[in-house]
C-alpha cells in the first residue's frame, strides 16, 4: 500500500514540476513579448518625434535660406551663405532619420558591435544578480522604515 502511495506521489510531483516549468516558460515568453512591444513603441515614438521635428526644422531652414539669400543678393556678399552649410547637414540628418535608412544603419552597427566588440557592453560591477538586487532592496526598505 505504501509503495502505491509513494508511486502516486512521485507521479504527482513530476506532473507538478512539469507544470511549473511550462508555467515559467510561458511567463518568460510573455515578458519577452511585452519588452519587445515596449521597445517597438519607443522606437516608433522616436521616429514620430523626428518627423515632427523635421516639420519645424524644415520651416526654419526654408525661412533662413530665403532670408540669407535675400540678404546676400542685396548686399552682394556671398559669404552670407556660409551658415547654410551646417544647417543643410542638420536638415539632411533629420530627413535621413525621419524617412531614410538611418535607423537601419544604426541597427546594423549595433549588431556589429554586439558581435565584434561585445566586451564594450559589459556593465560596471557585472550583470545584476538576485542577491545584489535583494541587498539593495533591503537597504532601501531599512532606510524607508527609519523615516
Amino acid at each position: 500500500m505504501g509503495f502505491l502511495m509513494s508511486k502516486s506521489m512521485d507521479q504527482n510531483l513530476k506532473k507538478q514540476q512539469e507544470f511549473m516549468v511550462l508555467n515559467s516558460r510561458l511567463q518568460m515568453e510573455r515578458q519577452i513579448q511585452m519588452q519587445n512591444q515596449m521597445r517597438e513603441r519607443q522606437m516608433a515614438m522616436q521616429i514620430a518625434w523626428s518627423r515632427e521635428f523635421l516639420n519645424y526644422y524644415g520651416a526654419f531652414f526654408s525661412l533662413a535660406t530665403l532670408g540669407i539669400t535675400a540678404g546676400a543678393l542685396r548686399r552682394k556678399r556671398p559669404g552670407l551663405f556660409v551658415p547654410l552649410v551646417p544647417l543643410s547637414f542638420i536638415l539632411a540628418y533629420q530627413i535621413d532619420l525621419a524617412y531614410g535608412s538611418l535607423m537601419h544603419r544604426i541597427k546594423g552597427e549595433a549588431e556589429d558591435i554586439m558581435v565584434a566588440e561585445h566586451d564594450r557592453l559589459a556593465l560596471p560591477h557585472g550583470t545584476p544578480t538576485f542577491e545584489s538586487i535583494e541587498k539593495a532592496r533591503r537597504v532601501q526598505a531599512h532606510l524607508f522604515t527609519e523615516k
